[in-house]
């Protein structure tokens, strides 16, 4: 009889509820209808963004979620909005004492007339200004520090987010600062939406700025000849397909951990195939290449 009124009483699994039954982590999506049939299942596997998904379908739910989440967040246009009113680099220069009013005004008719190049590239061509000077202006005007190339370590830092998005969105993991700190150069301006996407999937604090061009150009070569995590990239025709592309990785895959986030264009998947494949003491960064596994997606027709 007390076991009769216990099973009674116990919170009821299935449709609506994802709450943990009797200590185990049940579905994530609330309108789950596998009720008691889930107990049978392993819970640790597969997990997305902290809940476990007890089928493809109820997956591909939590996942539509994520991608919804993702698509309505406008982060570079919140995140640069304190640039839009940025001192141009010209004006920076001649605050500076770096230029003269005259040179300013040469530089920039050059540029209009050629109709190409950026002033602080015209202004190195014509009165031979140094890269650094130019770096350290471009710093004041971002409002963003110069990062020096000191401790740089490629090999730990190929961990932090995939070559295609090194590559393509011009960024460079230069180390960590302190326990809980990532800083990240670019080169001409800091790209505050791969720098919150980092963010947010490593669980760090993320400070961006700038290094000189030929310091971050070969810091750059230098990380792409590392060992990264796998990764695949997908193009994806619309986004209404992407939570079901995504779930399948998930289902394929089975990670004890896994957390989506866009970037640009790109969503990027990464999945902890093993407890201890994330290092807790550097958020979510991993130990090791190993048993770790990133996804790209992009939308769109393939070129």
């Amino acid at each position: 009889m007390a076991n009769a009124m216990k099973l009674e009483n116990a919170p009821r699994a299935g449709r609506g509820y994802s709450g943990p039954v009797w200590g185990r982590e049940v579905c994530g999506n609330p309108a789950c209808a596998g009720g008691w049939l889930t107990f049978m299942k392993d819970h640790r596997r597969p997990m997305f963004e902290g809940r476990w998904g007890c089928t493809a379908g109820c997956l591909e739910a939590m996942v539509r979620r994520a991608v919804r989440r993702e698509s309505g967040v406008r982060h570079a246009e919140e995140r640069d909005s304190g640039h839009r009113h940025r001192l141009p680099l010209g004006l920076v220069l001649l605050a500076q004492g770096r230029i003269t009013t005259t040179q300013l005004e040469q530089a920039l008719d050059r540029q209009r007339r050629a109709g190409r190049g950026r002033i602080g590239r015209w202004l190195m061509e014509e009165y031979g200004l140094d890269p650094d000077c130019i770096a350290r202006a471009l710093a004041v005007q971002w409002g963003c520090p110069v990062l020096a190339m000191e401790g740089f370590d490629p090999e730990r830092m190929a961990l932090a987010a995939p070559r295609l998005l090194v590559e393509q969105l011009g960024m460079v993991p230069l180390r960590m600062a302190g326990e809980r700190t990532l800083q990240l150069a670019f080169r001409e301006r800091p790209d505050a939406a791969a720098a919150f996407a980092l963010e947010r999937m490593t669980g760090l604090k993320v400070e961006s700025g700038l290094a000189a061009p030929a310091e971050w150009m070969a810091a750059q070569q230098r990380l792409c000849a590392c060992d990264f995590v796998e990764a695949e990239f997908e193009q994806v025709a619309e986004i209404g397909l992407l939570p079901r592309r995504i779930a399948a990785a998930l289902g394929r895959m089975r990670p004890r951990a896994a957390r989506l986030v866009r970037a640009h264009e790109f969503f990027w998947l990464r999945m902890w195939l093993e407890a201890d494949a994330m290092d807790s003491r550097a958020g979510s960064m991993p130990r090791t290449r190993e048993d770790v596994a990133d996804r790209l997606y992009a939308i769109g027709a393939e070129q």
